[in-house]
């Protein structure tokens, strides 16, 4: 897979997860967000929590998603999420969440399944 394809898919999969928070009542603030520091897949608000959401595409199941978000993605995250707070201050409680999207057959998968784990980190 091209760097360009492994680009599209994961923006589908991060509009997935998008799609699925608004249902749920999420207001999605940012797609995308990027700084010298690193990049967010998704920022969303909905109460009085301000989630920093890690999205992970997989096809197989050799191992969880969130089994990719290792420490050093963490430090990232949580760098680029101070320089984003720091830009757009906010009362909102932050924390730090992986969905993981399961699709077989990448964007021709029927039904992909979304697991959103809270607090993943």
């Amino acid at each position: 897979m091209s760097g360009a394809q492994a680009r599209l898919l994961g923006r589908w999969g991060e509009a997935l997860v998008a799609e699925d928070l608004r249902g749920k009542g999420w207001e999605i603030l940012a797609s995308g967000w990027r700084c010298r520091f690193g990049e967010v897949d998704l920022i969303a608000r909905r109460g009085g929590v301000l989630a920093f959401v890690e999205v992970k595409l997989r096809s197989g199941d050799f191992a969880a998603p969130r089994e990719f978000v290792d420490a050093r993605k963490q430090q990232k995250l949580r760098t680029t999420a101070s320089f984003y707070l720091a830009e757009h201050p906010s009362e909102l409680q932050p924390r730090f969440d992986v969905a993981e999207v399961y699709a077989p057959q990448g964007m021709e998968t029927r039904r992909p399944k979304i697991r959103y784990v809270e607090n993943a980190f």
